[in-house]
């Protein structure tokens, strides 16, 4: 009897060892760092996906899924979309809670500063912004499709205040920290509350102190930004406009006849671009286009909003073809700067 009883306890000891042993390395295995040895990467998952396909995504990715079993019996997995990092500090116990819990990696989305373009005559939204919504998908779990249709949606835009044309104001270009399942809906509520934050009081003020909205301060550095790419520049050509608009005078920016003729590859504006009936032409109507040729830089909005005090109403660019202009502060001087840049573009056939 004895006999038998010291062999059970010995075979309970062998077993609870071996219990013991396996806790050990299945603790290692699940809950140490190192489910993943590679050079750090990242984990897509789309709302289509399930536990079986994101397994079969991290197994293709070389990550040591032994033991997720053994979380999913622990708790129980919940599928949530998202970019999720893994590292050689990863565990999987952390991969899955991270999973589980939704906390995914933050991407940087890149807002461009990009030209617009109008749409087709009697289309409902009169800008073009598919490739807005394009560029941004790149970075995004939705597709181009999708943000193009709420940035198109015309019904939302009074909620933030703007038109149809003014909508594209909305997007300042910068780098933005997001999720990537972010939502298109969210997705412009993010950049509302983006450019609530960039038009502080103190440059609320300086647009009001130049006579200009907001709106108006971005859609004069829109003209700005098409006029020249020459940072010091930027400045004096938008204290030119605001002179011009100051005075009543038309503001005869060459790039808002490029936008209306919807040509921006145009080297040489002429008079069959100058007389289009558009209210975008400002060689034929008052004041500000009604939106933004452009999603402005940054820098243009500031130089509007920065603009120093000068007498210059022309300007032209110069005929070295250096990018930057020559200013005027009567017609006569600028027929003559207008002289020698037309002579320079015959003689290089630029028509």
């Amino acid at each position: 009897m004895k006999k038998v009883l010291i062999g059970g306890c010995i075979a309970l000891a062998i077993i609870a060892v071996g219990a013991g042993a396996f806790a050990f390395y299945a603790y290692n295995r699940v809950m140490k760092a190192g489910c993943y040895k590679g050079e750090a990467t990242a984990l897509y998952i789309y709302a289509n996906d399930n536990e079986e396909s994101i397994l079969h995504n991290l197994a293709e990715k070389g990550v040591d899924t032994w033991g997720w079993k053994i979380l999913s019996y622990v708790s129980p997995f919940k599928v949530h979309t998202g970019k999720y990092t893994i590292d050689g500090s990863t565990s999987l116990r952390q991969l899955y809670r991270n999973i589980c819990l939704h906390h995914q990696t933050p991407v940087n989305l890149v807002v461009p500063s990009i030209r617009l373009a109008i749409a087709p005559q009697g289309a409902p939204q009169p800008m073009r912004l598919e490739r807005l919504a394009a560029t941004m998908a790149n970075r995004l779990m939705a597709d181009s499709a999708d943000i193009a249709q709420v940035l198109g949606d015309t019904t939302s835009y009074a909620k933030y205040g703007l038109t149809t044309e003014t909508f594209p104001t909305l997007f300042l270009p910068n780098t933005y920290e997001v999720y990537w399942d972010i939502t298109p809906l969210e997705l412009v509520a993010r950049m509302k509350k983006e450019y609530d934050r960039f038009w502080t009081p103190e440059r609320r003020e300086h647009a009001e102190a130049q006579g200009l909205t907001p709106t108006e301060a971005t859609i004069l550095a829109s003209i700005v930004d098409e006029e020249t790419a020459n940072k010091e520049e930027k400045a004096t050509v938008a204290g030119l406009y605001l002179n011009r608009l100051r005075k009543g005078m038309l503001l005869q920016a060459d790039p808002t006849c490029k936008f209306a003729a919807g040509d921006w590859a145009l080297r040489r504006v002429t008079q069959a671009q100058t007389q289009i009936e558009s209210p975008y032409n400002t060689y034929r109507t008052q004041g500000l286009p009604p939106g933004p040729l452009r999603l402005p830089s940054l820098t243009g909005i500031d130089a509007v909003l920065h603009a120093p005090t000068h007498n210059y109403l022309y300007m032209c660019a110069k005929e070295d073809f250096s990018g930057t202009h020559n200013f005027a502060a009567t017609y006569a001087e600028h027929l003559q700067n207008a002289r020698r840049y037309i002579k320079a573009l015959n003689a290089r056939g630029i028509r």
